[in-house]
């Protein structure tokens, strides 16, 4: 719900300077100069929200720095709108056309219980495989940063095993920047609130080719459900149910055109749109 009232703007990306980095922001140095070998996921929700590092980029999508999700999610009056980091949101479908949607857990230090579509984190910097996307990637739509990010993510998510959502069948769309403060933020454990989200958020959508196994973690999912897209007009229309506000901005401006031929969307590059950022703040 706090996707309406929002004024939309359509911006085409095109080369520019990286702005001056936020304040207290880190600046990349080299291509992953800190990198470890994997991102293994242990730890509180607390503890991810200290030890994960954000990319931060510009309204232009330039790299300027990274930052912990803690410091890039924090909507206090120095950085009322938190820091500008990249995203990605993963929508699911099996073969009969259906969406995955989880439930955020009630745990959850931002956005809990809301629903949303099947995936949605951020990549990370220092870690390899890179997770950190060139201008050379995201010109081309190949964006293996993103794709590798979501794969990491529903395995620790859901439980999906990496060789059930292969790379290349995801399909990059294009992009949107968004701002949203979380309104319904009950969990405030973490001192630092208010929080919200401003984020580069990269749409991916799959459909694999083999049936998914599925094994939520209780610590990052509260529900699943497999909805038809009438399934999920009647969910939105519920008023007892939450919805993240990136998922109703994808809802009211894409996904119904981009689900009415999935086979097409996924297949060709009829809907992709890699010039252009969709902004909604």
């Amino acid at each position: 719900q706090a996707a309406r009232g929002l004024v939309v703007r359509t911006l085409h990306s095109r080369a520019a300077s990286s702005r001056a980095n936020p304040p207290f922001a880190k600046r990349l140095t080299g291509r992953n100069s800190m990198a470890t070998s994997a991102w293994d996921g242990s730890g509180t929700q607390e503890d991810l929200m200290y030890r994960d590092e954000c990319i931060l980029v510009d309204e232009r999508d330039n790299i300027v720095g990274h930052d912990s999700k803690y410091a890039s999610h924090r909507f206090i009056p120095e950085q009322p709108r938190g820091l500008l980091h990249r995203a990605f949101s993963v929508f699911l479908f099996n073969a009969d056309d259906k969406l995955l949607l989880q439930q955020r857990a009630s745990a959850k230090i931002t956005f809990p219980s809301l629903w949303t579509n099947t995936c949605c984190s951020h990549p990370l910097y220092g870690y390899e495989p890179t997770e950190v996307d060139t201008p050379e990637g995201i010109a081309d739509g190949s964006v293996l940063g993103a794709k590798r990010a979501a794969v990491r993510k529903l395995k620790h998510e859901l439980g999906i095993q990496p060789e059930s959502v292969p790379l290349d069948q995801f399909r990059y769309l294009t992009r949107l920047h968004y701002c949203a403060a979380d309104e319904f933020a009950e969990n405030q454990s973490v001192s630092g609130g208010p929080w919200g989200e401003h984020e580069m958020d990269y749409i991916l959508f799959i459909k694999p080719r083999k049936p998914v196994t599925i094994a939520p973690n209780p610590e990052e999912i509260d529900a699943t459900r497999w909805v038809t897209r009438e399934e999920l007009r009647e969910m939105m229309a519920d008023p007892a149910l939450r919805w993240s506000p990136w998922f109703r901005i994808i809802c009211d401006r894409f996904l119904d055109k981009w689900w009415q031929n999935l086979d097409e969307t996924i297949g060709t590059d009829k809907h992709v749109d890699l010039g252009t950022i969709h902004e909604v703040m």
